[in-house]
Formats: structure tokens, sequence, C-alpha cells
């Protein structure tokens, strides 16, 4: 089975749905030899001119053409269509199977009324509205959490899907790292960007240090601003898990987010979770003992301090990017969200 993927959201952006969709086909390319039998092939702004997205210049949105999108998505030959965000390409691909009549899958990885109401002052009711819209036509909208699944429902979203997240525990663990900083250290890793809620973080009034790992739009304000803060820029593989494993605390201020990868990969470091009790950091904490949610951010930071982190590494270890993948897959199956004529190829191939 072949399934392509049509994301506005790809490489060199650092953001929670590449690493998503990267890990993805990893896992699948991992489970092919236990039978899967799944490839994926991505669809992305690198066919095509972009230009930089207002307030925010580092990510770059695509300017598909609905002919270059047609040929593109035949030449793939896929067997399955998902279309993973709601911007540019992600309409145009819509676009092209509402007209053929052709079956998709969507997949529902950002709270755009707020992040869209963070920058612009635009009724959160518009927004849903269009996401309605745009995912109205779906054979399934693929959700994170089951708290977001129930909410989605409750916007009047339909055929709405779980599909957990991983995280990998080879990379991410504990390991003795010294980053030669005072301690405790309180550590946040994401975009640096006004949804991100990181001034909550920034003005805590803690012992030891804050680190800041990540880049993106208000990053030279807010270094000028908390400049006790140390701001590391973006960091990957081996680094960064060295950055997680060496911190004591992991500040999760964002109250926007469906989900967090990097929750998980900070739990499977061995670091306590310290958020506010919002969707996100509840939906994957739940009443775990592995983070402290509270509306008193700094009290989620000393309380964090005490929880275990042998605690921490045990709860992320039940998140796996094959399960994951296994997920997603069964999701297109169950559904029926196989293109015409393709659905006998498709089953051979599985079968052999």
């Amino acid at each position: 089975m072949r399934i392509l993927v049509a994301t506005d959201a790809w490489h060199p952006q650092v953001n929670g749905v590449v690493r998503t969709l990267t890990k993805l086909a990893d896992a699948a390319k991992t489970l092919s030899v236990e039978g899967l039998g799944v490839e994926f092939a991505f669809l992305t702004p690198q066919s095509f001119r972009t230009f930089a997205m207002p307030s925010y210049r580092d990510v770059r949105l695509a300017m598909p053409r609905p002919a270059r999108i047609a040929r593109l998505i035949e030449e793939a030959r896929p067997d399955s269509i998902h279309i993973a965000t709601e911007g540019p390409i992600g309409l145009m691909v819509r676009r092209y199977c509402r007209q053929r009549k052709l079956p998709f899958t969507t997949s529902f990885h950002t709270r755009f009324p707020e992040y869209v109401r963070a920058r612009v002052p635009v009724p959160g009711s518009l927004i849903w509205r269009a996401l309605r819209r745009f995912h109205g036509p779906s054979r399934a909208v693929m959700a994170a959490t089951p708290a977001l699944a129930r909410e989605l429902g409750e916007r009047g979203f339909d055929n709405v899907v779980l599909w957990p997240r991983g995280v990998d525990t080879h990379l991410f663990h504990p390991r003795a790292v010294d980053l030669c900083l005072p301690a405790p250290i309180f550590l946040s890793v994401g975009r640096v960007a006004v949804e991100k809620n990181l001034e909550a973080f920034l003005e805590l009034d803690l012992p030891g240090t804050k680190v800041i790992v990540g880049d993106g739009p208000a990053r030279n304000a807010l270094e000028e601003a908390y400049p006790e803060a140390i701001f590391l820029g973006e960091k990957h593989g081996e680094e960064l898990a060295d950055i997680y494993a060496a911190a004591d605390v992991f500040v999760f201020p964002s109250k926007t987010d469906t989900f967090g990868l990097v929750l998980l990969e900070a739990l499977a470091s061995g670091l306590p979770v310290a958020a506010f009790p919002v969707k996100g950091p509840r939906d994957v904490i739940g009443d775990a003992p592995v983070g402290a949610l509270d509306h008193d951010l700094r009290n989620a930071c000393f309380a964090a301090l005490d929880i275990s982190r042998q605690a921490c590494v045990e709860f992320a270890a039940a998140y796996t990017w094959e399960a994951s993948a296994r997920a997603f897959v069964d999701s297109i199956r169950a559904v029926g969200a196989v293109l015409p004529g393709r659905a006998g190829a498709e089953q051979k191939r599985f079968v052999a």
C-alpha cells in the first residue's frame, strides 16, 4: 500500500507536524519487514515556489498550481491520499480529490483558532467553521488524543478517529550530562513564537537556570527582554537528547498545542513536566505521576522537582512510533480510503 501524504509543513521547518510525519514514515519502513506492507510518499512545499508566511518568515508557504498538483499525484500512483495540513497544498489536494470523487483522510495537528487569534483578532467561531468545512469530506479525521477526538466531535467534526503519537526511546533516554549551569535547570523546547506562551515561563521567579531550545520569530525580543535565560537555538539528535537529560524539569507553558511531542521526549529522558492544566499536557499526562499541572506555573515547577524520573521513563515507554504507524494505516483501511482501481493492487501487495 502506497500512501501519499500532502503537507504544507516540511523540512527545513522544525515542528511537531514535520517530526510526526517523518517518524511515521520511518516506523512504516521498520514494520514493512513484519508484514505491514506500507510505504509513504510526500507531497511537500519542496515541489513548488514558496513565499514567507506573514508574521513568521521562517515558515514558507507553497504556491501550488492545480495542474502540477494533479501531475505529482498521478506520478506518485498512490493507493491512498492523506492530507496532513490545511494550507495551500492541503487545499489543492482536497480540491483534486473532491473534483474526482476520490476518498481521502485528514489529520488535525494544530489548534488554528487559538494560533490565529494570538496574532490577529479573528473570531474563533469563523475559524472553526472553516476547519469543519475543510475536514468535512474526509473519510477519517485523525486526532492525537481521546480528549481532542471528543472535542472535535462536539464541535461538529464527523468520522474522528484516534491516531496516537510516539517517541524514539533509543534517542531520548536518561544519561549523565552536565551543562555546567546553575541547578536546577528548567527547560523548554519548541518553536519560539507567540502562541507558545513562553513569557509565562520566563517571567517566573525560579532558582537555578531557565533554558530555551528552539528558534522562531519571537526569539530576538525574548532574548532581549529576559537576558538571564539561556537561549540555545535549534538542537537536534543526540545534542538535543543530551540537553533533555541534563535538565531537572521540563516546562511546557503552551495553552494551544494539540499534543506536544516534546512532552514525550522529555518524559522518555526522565524529565518530569510542569505545565498548565489544559488540553495537550492534560491529554498526554492525565493522572499519571509524571507531571505537575497547575494554574500557577511556578508551583508546578517546584512540584515537578519531587517527581520520580524513573516513573517518567516508564510512562513514555508505552508510546512507540510503530504503534502510531499501525494505528494510522488501520484507520485508512477501516474507512475504505483506498482509491478506486487501486484496492485490488493494495490487497495483493498486503497479502504478499
